[in-house]
C-alpha cells in the first residue's frame, strides 16, 4: 500500500530500503548520511521483514560485508559520505570484478580530504571514472528529490541484479538533508532461498549437494584469462550505455543556450532558467539522471542547436569534461561552481549566463 509521509532524503533512502525488499544493510555513520543508519536502526525492520542491519567497525569492514552477502546472492547496501566511500573504494572493485549486484548510496559532502559537512558534487569522478583501480564503471543515479532518493533504491538494487554490477545513488547532501513529501512504494514480498537460487544460480551459498561449488571472487593469476575477463566487463558496459541512460529536458525546444547540471543544482537553474526566459532569454536544461552512463548523445544533439553551454555544479569543474566532449570542441563550454559547501542561488546562476551571453 502506498503512504505519502513528510520526510528527509536520507530517512526516504531508508524507508524504501524496507520497502523494496533489501536483504542486508551495512554502514558507518558519517554526515551528512547518518539519518540513513538512524532511520533503519528505529524502524527495526529485522522484525518485520527480516532484513539485517548492521553497523559495522569501519567503512571498510562495511563495504566487505556487502561483498559477502551480494556474494550469496543477497539484495545489499551501504551507505556513506565522500571520505567514507574513499575507503570503500577497493571493495566496491572488488565487487565489480566478482560481478555482484550491489547497491551504493554516497551522499556527497564538501572535500578534499575531511573537508566539511555541508553540501557538494565533489565525488563525480570517483563515481563516474570508476573511484577504485581497473577499468570498471559503476551505475550511477543522481536524485534532485526526496521522491527520487526513494524511487532511485528500487531503480538502482534492479539495475544492479540486471547488470551484475554495483550501482550508485550519488546525492548532494542538499537532496540528503532536505524535507520534502514523498510517496513510499508498496512492500516487495521478501524473496525465498528457492527463489535466491533460482534467481542467482552464481551464488556462493556455502551448501553441499551441487554438482559444483560456485567461487566467488575478483582474482585471477593468468593474465590471458583476466584479460577475457575485463573484456566481458566492457561488452557489459557497451550494453549498459546503450539501454540505461535516463536525464530530463525542460525548455529545450526553442533554447538558444543551455544549461547541464545534476542533482539540487538542477532545480536551483530551473529556477533561473525560467526567471531568464521571463527576460526574454531563450535557455533550456538537460539535467542528467544517470551520471553513468553519461546521456553524451542528447547534449551532442542539443549542442549543434544551441550558441553556447554553461554547466553549473558543486564542485571546481568535473562533469564539464563530460559535457565537452559529448558537444564537441566548436562550441563553447563554459563553467559555474560553488565549492566548501556553498550553495549558488537562481539570481547568481542568471547572472553568469547573461555575461557568457553578453
Amino acid at each position: 500500500m502506498e503512504e505519502i509521509k513528510l520526510m528527509k532524503g536520507n530517512e526516504a533512502i531508508a524507508h524504501a530500503a524496507i520497502r523494496f525488499g533489501i536483504d542486508g544493510y551495512f554502514g558507518y555513520p558519517i554526515t551528512p548520511q547518518s539519518e540513513v543508519l538512524e532511520t533503519l536502526e528505529a524502524e527495526m525492520p529485522w522484525e518485520t521483514t527480516g532484513m539485517v542491519v548492521l553497523q559495522a567497525e569501519s567503512e571498510v569492514a562495511a563495504i566487505n560485508m556487502v561483498y559477502g552477502g551480494a556474494a550469496a546472492g543477497k539484495a545489499v547496501m551501504t551507505s556513506s559520505s565522500s571520505p567514507g566511500v574513499s575507503l570503500k573504494q577497493e571493495g566496491i572493485s572488488y565487487i565489480a570484478a566478482a560481478e555482484l549486484p550491489a547497491l551504493i548510496v554516497n551522499v556527497m559532502r564538501g572535500g578534499p580530504g575531511l573537508g566539511t559537512i555541508q553540501p557538494s558534487q565533489s565525488d563525480y569522478f570517483q563515481a563516474t571514472k570508476g573511484g577504485g583501480h581497473g577499468d570498471y564503471h559503476l551505475i550511477v543515479l543522481s536524485p534532485s528529490t526526496v521522491q527520487e532518493m526513494a524511487d532511485f533504491v528500487g531503480l538502482g538494487i534492479d539495475l544492479a541484479f540486471k547488470y551484475r554490477t554495483p550501482s550508485m545513488i550519488l546525492a548532494d547532501g542538499v537532496v540528503g538533508q532536505m524535507m520534502e513529501k514523498v510517496i513510499l512504494p508498496e512492500q516487495r514480498p521478501r524473496r525465498t532461498e528457492a527463489e535466491i537460487a533460482e534467481q542467482c544460480p552464481w551464488a556462493a551459498t556455502g551448501k553441499h549437494g551441487r554438482s559444483h561449488r560456485n567461487i566467488v571472487t575478483s582474482l585471477e593469476m593468468e593474465p590471458e584469462k583476466m584479460e577475457v575477463n575485463n573484456h566481458r566487463l566492457q561488452e557489459k558496459y557497451d550494453l549498459i550505455e546503450a539501454n540505461e541512460v535516463r536525464f530530463e529536458e525542460h525548455f529545450t525546444d526553442d533554447a538558444k543556450y543551455l544549461i547541464v547540471a545534476f542533482g539540487s543544482v538542477a532545480r536551483i537553474c530551473l529556477k533561473a532558467i525560467e526567471d531568464a526566459r521571463e527576460q526574454g532569454i531563450k535557455v533550456g536544461l538537460i539535467r542528467p539522471i544517470t551520471l553513468w552512463p553519461f546521456p553524451k548523445k542528447a547534449i551532442a544533439e542539443l549542442a549543434r542547436k544551441v550558441k553556447g553551454i554553461l554547466v553549473v555544479e558543486l564542485n571546481a569543474g568535473q562533469m564539464i569534461e563530460d559535457v565537452r566532449l559529448a558537444a564537441g570542441s566548436q562550441l563553447p563550454v563554459h563553467h559555474f561552481g560553488r565549492m566548501g559547501g556553498i550553495v549558488p542561488n537562481p539570481d547568481e546562476i542568471r547572472e553568469v549566463l547573461k555575461n557568457i551571453i553578453k
